[in-house]
C-alpha cells in the first residue's frame, strides 16, 4: 500500500510529490522551502529516505540539499546532471527501493539533456505493473516541456530527444498515473496546460497534442517556434542547482530598517520593491520604488524587471509579519537572497521622517478608450496577440527596464496590459525614470475598442 501526496507551488506552476510506503518516503523535485513538509513528516514518524530530482531545474532553486541536511535523505538524480555535490547518480534502469516501493530510472532527455523520469512500482500490490511515473518536464498534463532552456544551440537537438522520450512514455499502460513537475502557470511548458495537476498515460495519449504529432520534423517545428520568452532569472537557476544552493535551515527573518538605513542602501544600489496594492502605491510611494503587489506572482515579476542578485528593500502590506514571510519565501524560491530588510510603517514612516514621496495618476480602461486618439499608450503584455490597439507602442514588461530610453518624454504615457497588474509595474518604472505616466490599473486591452 502506498500513497502519493501532491505538493503544489502555485506561484511557479510546479508540483512536488511525496511517495510514501511503510513509514518511508521519497520526495520528488522539492521546493527550497520544504521545511513545513519535513516537520509534518517528523510528526507522522515518516522517514524521508530519498530526494529524487528529475532534472537540473531552470525555474526554481531546488530544496534537495535542504531536505538532506534536515533528514539525512540521499539525494538521487540523473547520472548526466553533473552535480557538484555528493549524490546518487541514476542512469537508465537503475533502481532504488523504500517501503514496498521500487523506483526505476528512465532516461527521457528533451526538456533538458539529463532529464530522467521515474517509474514507480508497488511490490506489495502489483510488482510488475507501473503504478505511476514521475515525468518532471517531459510529459505534462496537456502538453510537454519546452526544449529551449539550455540555449539556442541545443534547442533542435533536445526537441528531437523530447519527441522520442514522449513516445517512450506513451507506451506505458493506460492506467499509469502521470506525475509531472511543471503545470499550469509554469514557463517551462511548450504551450498551454490543463489546470489538472496529474493525469494518466491513457488520457494523455487520447488528448495531448504533443503526442498527436506523428512526424518528428513536424514536432520539432511545432514545439520550437513561437515560444514566449521565459523569465530572465531562469538563466541563473541551473548553475545554482548544479553547484548546490546554500542550505538555509529555515525561513530567514526580515530585518527592520529605518528611513536613514533605507537611504543608505539606495545609495549603495539597492532597489525598493513595494508589495502594497496598486491604488495605494500610485497615491504615495518612495521615490525609485517598484510596485509589485504581493500575490502569487510577486517573486516571478521581481525576476522579470530586476537583475538577478539585486539587493532589495521591501515595503510590505499589512499585516506586515505575514507579508514578510510570504515575500521572502517567494524570493528565495527563485534565488533572490540579497534582501536587506523592510521599512516598518512603509510610506507613512518615510514621510514622517521628512522624506519626499511620489505619486502618479491611475485610470480605468473605459477612460483610456475615450481618448485613444490623443493618448500615447504603452502595451506591456508579454506578447501582443492579434487585436492589439492600433498605434500603441508594445514593449513586454521584461524588456522595459533596458528600453526606457526608447520612450518619448514630451507627453504623458498611459501604460496598459491585460489586467492592470503589469501596467502598474511599468508605470512605476516610468515614474522612476521621470516620465509622466498614467497607469490603467482597472481593466486592460480586452476592454479597449477592437481594430476595424
Amino acid at each position: 500500500m502506498h500513497e502519493i501526496e501532491i505538493l503544489t507551488t502555485d506561484s511557479l506552476g510546479d508540483s512536488s510529490y511525496l511517495l510514501t510506503s511503510g513509514g518511508e518516503a521519497a520526495l520528488v523535485d522539492p521546493q527550497r522551502d520544504s521545511w513545513d513538509l519535513m516537520e509534518s513528516c517528523a510528526r507522522r514518524r515518516l522517514r524521508i529516505r530519498y530526494v529524487l530530482e528529475t532534472h537540473v531545474h531552470n525555474d526554481y532553486v531546488s530544496g534537495a540539499l535542504e531536505v538532506r541536511a534536515a533528514t539525512g535523505a540521499t539525494v538521487a538524480g540523473p547520472a548526466r546532471a553533473a552535480y557538484d555535490f555528493d549524490h546518487l547518480p541514476l542512469a537508465e534502469d537503475d533502481e532504488i527501493a523504500f517501503g514496498d516501493l521500487t523506483v526505476r530510472a528512465m532516461a527521457t532527455p528533451g526538456h533538458t539533456a539529463e532529464h530522467t523520469s521515474y517509474l514507480v512500482f508497488d511490490d506489495a500490490e502489483a510488482p510488475e505493473d507501473v503504478a505511476a511515473v514521475c515525468t518532471g518536464g517531459s510529459l505534462l498534463v496537456g502538453n510537454a516541456g519546452r526544449t529551449d532552456l539550455s540555449g539556442d544551440a541545443r534547442t533542435q537537438e533536445l526537441a528531437r530527444a523530447q519527441y522520442r522520450s514522449l513516445r517512450r512514455l506513451a507506451l506505458l499502460p493506460d492506467a499509469t498515473r502521470v506525475l509531472p513537475t511543471h503545470g499550469a502557470g509554469s514557463s517551462c511548458a511548450a504551450g498551454p496546460l490543463s489546470r489538472e495537476r496529474t493525469t494518466t498515460v491513457g488520457a494523455e495519449r487520447r488528448t495531448n497534442p504533443a503526442l498527436g504529432v506523428r512526424d518528428e520534423e513536424a514536432f520539432v517545428v511545432e514545439r520550437t517556434e513561437g515560444l514566449p520568452p521565459y523569465p530572465a532569472y531562469y538563466h541563473h537557476m541551473a548553475p545554482i542547482n548544479r553547484h548546490g544552493p546554500d542550505v538555509l535551515g529555515r525561513l530567514p527573518a526580515l530585518r527592520p530598517l529605518t528611513p536613514a538605513m533605507v537611504e543608505g542602501l539606495i545609495g549603495g544600489g539597492a532597489r525598493i520593491v513595494d508589495g502594497r496594492d496598486r491604488a495605494a502605491f500610485a497615491e504615495a510611494h518612495l521615490p525609485g520604488s517598484i510596485c509589485d503587489e504581493l500575490d502569487e506572482r510577486f517573486a516571478s515579476l521581481v525576476g522579470e524587471v530586476l537583475p538577478f542578485g539585486t539587493r532589495l528593500v521591501l515595503i510590505l502590506p499589512e499585516p506586515a509579519g505575514e507579508a514578510a514571510g510570504e515575500a521572502v519565501r517567494q524570493l528565495l524560491r527563485i534565488g533572490f537572497e540579497n534582501i536587506a530588510g523592510h521599512l516598518p510603517g512603509g510610506v507613512d514612516t518615510w514621510a514622517a521622517a521628512g522624506r519626499p514621496v511620489r505619486t502618479f495618476r491611475t485610470a480605468d480602461a473605459a477612460e483610456l478608450a475615450g481618448r485613444l486618439d490623443r493618448t500615447r499608450v504603452l502595451d506591456v503584455r508579454p506578447e501582443r496577440p492579434e487585436g492589439g490597439v492600433p498605434g500603441t507602442l508594445g514593449i513586454p514588461l521584461a524588456e522595459l527596464p533596458r528600453r526606457l530610453g526608447e520612450l518619448p518624454r514630451d507627453r504623458e504615457i498611459w501604460t496598459v496590459c491585460g489586467s492592470g497588474r503589469r501596467a502598474t509595474i511599468a508605470a512605476s518604472l516610468l515614474d522612476m525614470a521621470g516620465i509622466r505616466v498614467t497607469a490603467v490599473t482597472r481593466g486592460g486591452v480586452a476592454r479597449l475598442p477592437r481594430p476595424a
